[in-house]
């Protein structure tokens, strides 16, 4: 099998790379992996297939032509620049975000009409393609009407997404992740980055800044969860999905407090006296209007499946990326 990944230098893109070279996926071998980003993605350690780091900008004329005339069996679109830049930047987020998802839809068009060609494709979307107001769960019949460009670049991908799979062009799956805490490395431009750093930097003895009221709710799940998610993705029956071809995932309801109490329990009171409150209300106005709970039936009886508790949450953080040690 013939894997290609766009956003394969991101922090999901990277985990998604090393489990596919460590585990391969289901009972077909992955025999290569293209790896695309607009930087250079690094090889995952161990693999034994053939591994191509592709520097590309899907927008850029040709680049998604390029990656597709390898004609790859299976396709993750995980290319997107983050919620908080999309909001900034208009035209960058609708570039990055719309136009390079419509250029890979159009290469695989292309390249089926040289030759049969229709392949998998996993879409990473968001739930940010709901917006309020909600009910106090949101379920699978609530409609997609996005109060953000992040979430209407999303929604709009969903739409291209359900229509090439009618069409015939690709077999594709869309996937409404949850916002994915605990995220490593330093902190990216997502206005949703302070729920990962809230934790993250206190867990490795570093001050964090939380710019909200702890009666904050959102739905999260964990980076392990989302490699998971993908992978389901990629083996499941899609003729099972019918026409509707996106999903809103599994994860967990919670609220900062509720964060910051697993985090007193994991990691004890000197952690949680290193977050310092610093109200930011421009970061309070954009969380206001995202959904805070789910009831993600369909997701839950295809199999998809995500942590039950903040503190499972965070111990995976610390097994994952602390070697299972604590900094105190």
């Amino acid at each position: 099998m013939r894997i290609l990944i766009t956003g394969a230098a991101g922090m999901i893109g990277r985990k998604l790379a090393a489990s596919l070279a460590a585990d391969g996926l289901g009972e077909r071998p992955v025999t290569a992996l293209t790896l695309a980003d607009i930087v250079a993605p690094a090889p995952p350690p161990g693999f034994a297939g053939a591994v191509a780091p592709v520097v590309a900008d899907l927008a850029a004329p040709g680049a998604a032509a390029g990656l597709i005339g390898a004609r790859p069996d299976l396709i993750f679109h995980l290319a997107a620049i983050v919620s908080g830049e999309a909001e900034a930047d208009f035209d960058k987020g609708y570039r990055i975000n719309l136009a390079g998802t419509e250029a890979l839809f159009a290469a695989i068009r292309a390249e089926g009409r040289r030759a049969p060609y229709r392949p998998r494709l996993v879409f990473a979307s968001s739930i940010a393609v709901f917006g309020a107001p909600f009910p106090e769960r949101i379920g699978d019949e609530f409609l997609c009407a996005p109060l953000t460009s992040y979430g209407t670049q999303k929604a709009i991908g969903e739409l291209l997404l359900a229509d090439h799979s009618r069409r015939g062009f690709l077999d594709g799956i869309g996937l409404r992740l949850p916002t994915i805490c605990i995220r490593p490395g330093a902190p990216n431009k997502a206005a949703s980055g302070f729920f990962s750093n809230i934790l993250r930097e206190p867990l490795a003895g570093r001050e964090a800044v939380l710019p909200v009221s702890e009666e904050v709710r959102h739905w999260h799940a964990s980076p392990r969860a989302a490699v998971g998610f993908l992978r389901h993705a990629a083996t499941l029956d899609l003729a099972r999905l019918g026409a509707r071809r996106s999903l809103s995932l599994p994860g967990l309801s919670a609220t900062v407090g509720e964060q910051i109490v697993a985090l007193r329990a994991v990691a004890g009171e000197r952690a949680v006296a290193l977050i310092r409150r610093e109200p930011d209300p421009a970061i309070a106005a954009i969380v206001a209007g995202w959904p805070r709970d789910f009831a993600p039936e369909r997701a839950l009886a295809l199999g998809f499946c995500a942590e039950t508790s903040f503190e499972e949450i965070i111990r995976i953080h610390i097994e994952d990326e602390l070697g299972g040690r604590l900094a105190f």
